[in-house]
């Protein structure tokens, strides 16, 4: 998996694209986001569209980094997610926890009026 980084307003944004899994994905997910919270990201948004195939390891680790980030005082959201993926985290039931949104541009927005 590779992880693009940008920033918008004051919000880290870590685009992924690839699997996330055991093996693909799950360690660069985990450092992307320690990274962003080393670096003082208080905002950090995870654009899923370009995320292929996530496995069970890659939505512990989308538990395990919206832990991370709320036990260090920081917001995490995702968007973009592909159809199958929303449906893996409705099944889940991972989206009630989770902050999804549809587009990058509603998560952004999301994050203006806190």
């Amino acid at each position: 998996m590779q992880v693009e980084v940008r920033e918008s307003g004051g919000v880290t944004i870590l685009a992924l694209n690839g699997e996330i899994g055991i093996d693909a994905g799950k360690e660069q997910l985990s450092k992307a986001v320690w990274n962003a919270l080393q670096n003082g990201a208080l905002k950090i948004l995870l654009n899923m569209g370009g995320v292929t195939r996530l496995y069970s390891a890659g939505t512990d680790e989308l538990v395990s980094a919206h832990a991370m980030a709320a036990n260090r005082g920081a917001k995490l959201r995702l968007s973009n997610l592909p159809a199958k993926l929303m449906e893996i985290l409705t099944l889940t039931q991972l989206i009630t926890v989770l902050d999804v949104y549809d587009t990058e541009e509603e998560a952004l927005d999301a994050f203006r009026t806190v």
